[in-house]
């Protein structure tokens, strides 16, 4: 109560709050309006697939450096840059939708130049509240931002479903599109409202200046080179990164095809979207309040969670109605949404402040950038065999992932990070 009382009070973390949930939810009406652009200009699996694919190689590319970059020149100045160029770079695509003259080229360019800008603005995101807020509030902090991004995730679909229900989201022809313009539209607002909050941010340490000189293509190596050599973060990096290139590369393709083939469009993507989003917020409303409450610990409750999200992938290509997809997208979230928190808070607090871009880098190359790098894969894949076929394989796939993980790696032996300021690095992680 304590922490929360003190969050409240203060001003940086207003600001950061406000300015990352208005952010968040107009993300949420691009991550479902350019898909379905895409998959209404060309109406290629294949062709998303690919998309996905362009979108993604340079990001998890650039990744690694953008968090480098991130402990270079701060969190801050790097994500207001990051801001400005998505304002610009969304406000095209909406005046090329809305105009009625979006070709897959120019939209191709455009959306190529948002995942550029996401390989920095994700470390430096990820890495700002540390430089914020006190390290004692830090674990609640990090639960409240969260909450609220996954807040967005619920709200911001169902918006966007509602945009696209009412203006057009090109199923007719892309004279009908008018829904998917003002959805860019939306998120480009939302970036330059965003940019000002963080302009309201003061962080409580200047940048270090020996840091500054460090060159960029050294500070990345450093940064791999620590994660190669703890045996835990190795492990829980590898397994990770294999699931979400597999995993997450296969939901990326499936869920619009569901969407176009079985269920209503550009909306009923939204809603299961949204239904993950609650999902997501549900459980990490358990996990607050449930507190550090672990089956054994925190690897094994990560790998029991990975288990049952394998499971309940399988019926997913059974899915006839959208309220089937959201019940089972729900439960989905509510399991993923547990660990969030404390998947963030350990990494974030068993490394070095200095090094705390690079880190946040690397796992968000982990999370975010591997899974395009399988979606060229994922788009073939769905060329050749069912939807169900493509779940069911997603799902045993992780069920695999997660059992080889527990039996043959140290990922069963993580342990939740202490409450507090670490200067080094925890043995825990060693």
């Amino acid at each position: 109560m304590n922490n929360t009382s003190a969050l409240r009070r203060d001003p940086n973390f207003t600001w950061l709050m406000s300015g990352g949930v208005i952010s968040a939810l107009g993300d949420q009406f691009t991550l479902i309006a350019l898909p379905w652009l895409v998959l209404q200009l060309t109406g290629d699996p294949l062709a998303l697939g690919m998309m996905v694919a362009i979108m993604g190689v340079p990001r998890a590319i650039l990744i690694l450096f953008g968090g480098a970059v991130v402990d270079r020149y701060s969190p801050k100045s790097v994500l207001m840059l990051t801001k400005h160029v998505n304002t610009a770079l969304l406000a095209i695509l909406a005046a090329l939708v809305l105009s009625g003259t979006a070709t897959l080229l120019p939209v191709a360019l455009l959306a190529v130049g948002l995942s550029l800008a996401s390989a920095f603005s994700i470390p430096a995101g990820t890495s700002m509240l540390p430089h914020a807020v006190a390290p004692q509030h830090l674990a609640a902090a990090n639960g409240a931002m969260m909450a609220m991004r996954q807040l967005t995730m619920l709200a911001g679909p169902l918006l966007a479903g509602l945009l696209f229900a009412l203006g057009g989201d090109g199923s007719a022809g892309m004279q009908d599109a008018r829904g998917l313009g003002l959805a860019f539209a939306v998120d480009c607002a939302t970036y330059a409202i965003s940019a000002w909050t963080l302009s309201r941010v003061k962080p409580l340490m200047a940048a270090q200046p020996d840091k500054v000189q460090e060159p960029v293509l050294r500070a990345v190596r450093a940064g791999l080179a620590t994660v190669w050599r703890s045996p835990n973060l190795r492990a829980a990096f590898l397994y990770w990164g294999l699931c979400a290139c597999v995993v997450g590369s296969v939901m990326q393709v499936a869920l619009p095809l569901l969407a176009s083939e079985r269920l209503h469009g550009a909306s009923a993507l939204a809603l299961l979207m949204g239904a993950h989003g609650a999902g997501s917020l549900a459980g990490m409303a358990a996990s607050s309040m449930l507190g550090k409450r672990r089956v054994v610990n925190l690897g094994i409750t990560l790998l029991l969670v990975d288990g049952l999200v394998g499971l309940l992938l399988l019926p997913m290509g059974l899915v006839t109605q959208g309220w089937q997809g959201m019940l089972l997208l729900l439960a989905i979230g509510v399991l993923g949404g547990f660990v969030q928190v404390a998947v963030f808070t350990w990494i974030q607090q068993c490394v070095p402040q200095a090094m705390l871009g690079r880190m946040m880098g690397i796992f968000m190359f982990v999370f975010m950038g591997l899974a395009p790098l399988g979606a060229a894969g994922a788009g073939w894949l769905a060329s050749l065999v069912s939807l169900g076929v493509l779940f069911a394989g997603a799902g045993l796939f992780l069920l695999v992932a997660a059992l080889l993980a527990w039996l043959f790696t140290p990922m069963s032996t993580l342990v939740d990070a202490q409450v507090g300021p670490v200067p080094g690095f925890d043995a825990r992680i060693g």
